[in-house]
């Protein structure tokens, strides 16, 4: 065991190993661990060359990470509105694409997978790259295939709140070389020191230090140990649940795009009134969706001032490159997702509840839904 918390110069790399477990688990050629899931989504779209001048497509229901990674590499996002599933509605991603759309980053938010499928068939014929926020759905899957492995890139993240933790961290998942080695030379400004990189064919840029540390990862081997195990235990449990909740008429479940590999960190529910789905959420202590600020576009106060940088200089809406490109964004932008989400409420599910627990969930939704 290497006494060394850096994981450069440790001789039993913790976050190497940590890498190659990630990629034999996922199902992936390659796997970078960083420092945060926002740090591998602007690993991602600077791997696929994506910067001023580009348009990349954001959901209007996601964590504020999404679009100010976009905003980092120089981008603009452009937001697309959110179906019943929570996620992406590619129906809106294709009334969004310009000529300046260069990716589009359908995020599996809280477990839901997105509808790749029909994704991919938008994009792929249109050279458009899908990158995979799989931040809140490690593990998950869409037609057997994991998650954050069917787009060109992916990222995961690993911070407090998520399936597997280390308390932050995140990954970069791709099976393309070339995306990976710029993924590599970005989230590390010593790469061209490395060991490794004489084997390299990207030439080395100016980049940034998104490293990990041996702590975290060895943190991280052994939580991805119980990875199945949990999504096990989650979808156990909300299928106990589904199964027992009397719905009546006006509400029902939140659909899912692959129930099998959804990883059910959460049980929806989709009323036809807002003032119900507001009552109902405060008697069973779940979240209604439009209270969850930090994850709607119209509480993100970068975007919607502008100010998506430190400087005029290094503001992306300010770039002349992105002169003509959509930096629409307003409360107006999408009404749909606003709709949906003041009617839609979330339970969080836990995948150590007993059976009593269970019982006693089920006994509280049913009473506040009146059944």
């Amino acid at each position: 065991m290497s006494k060394s918390l850096f994981r450069i110069s440790s001789k039993y790399l913790e976050a190497e190993n940590f890498e190659r477990e990630l990629e034999a688990k996922i199902g992936v050629k390659h796997a970078i661990c960083v420092n945060s899931g926002t740090s591998a989504l602007q690993c991602c779209l600077a791997a696929l060359n994506i910067g001023p001048g580009d348009e990349v497509i954001v959901p209007a229901y996601t964590y504020m990470a999404t679009a100010n990674a976009v905003l980092a590499v120089g981008a603009i996002p452009v937001l697309a509105e959110v179906n019943e599933t929570q996620t992406i509605d590619v129906a809106d991603v294709e009334k969004k694409i310009s000529k300046y759309t260069k990716a589009v980053i359908p995020v599996h938010l809280n477990g839901h997978p997105c509808d790749l499928d029909s994704l991919k068939a938008l994009c792929d014929p249109r050279g458009i790259k899908i990158i995979e926020d799989s931040c809140q759905a490690d593990g998950g899957s869409y037609k057997g295939q994991r998650l954050g492995t069917i787009g060109a890139a992916g990222a995961f993240s690993f911070n407090y709140f998520k399936i597997i933790s280390a308390g932050e961290g995140g990954a970069v998942l791709t099976n393309d070389d070339t995306y990976y080695e710029r993924a590599l030379i970005y989230h590390d400004t010593g790469t061209a020191y490395r060991p490794y990189a004489e084997a390299m064919t990207e030439p080395f840029f100016s980049s940034y230090n998104m490293r990990t540390n041996e702590i975290a990862a060895a943190v991280l081997r052994e939580q991805l140990k119980r990875l199945d195990g949990i999504l096990e235990d989650l979808r156990r449990v909300k299928a106990e649940i589904a199964a027992g909740v009397k719905l009546n008429a006006g509400v029902h479940l939140t659909p899912s795009n692959d129930p099998e590999g959804d990883c059910c960190t959460h049980l929806g529910l989709i009323f036809d009134d807002a003032d119900r789905a507001a009552a109902f959420a405060a008697e069973v202590g779940g979240l209604c969706l439009i209270n969850s600020k930090k994850h709607i576009y119209i509480n993100w106060d970068p975007m919607l001032n502008r100010l998506g940088g430190h400087t005029e200089a290094m503001n992306p809406y300010l770039d002349p490159a992105n002169a003509d490109l959509n930096k629409e964004i307003n409360p107006d932008t999408c009404p749909v997702t606003l709709d949906i989400l003041r009617r839609s409420v979330n339970i969080s599910m836990n995948p150590d509840w007993t059976a009593e627990e269970v019982a006693e969930k089920i006994a509280k939704i049913n009473a506040a839904l009146g059944a």
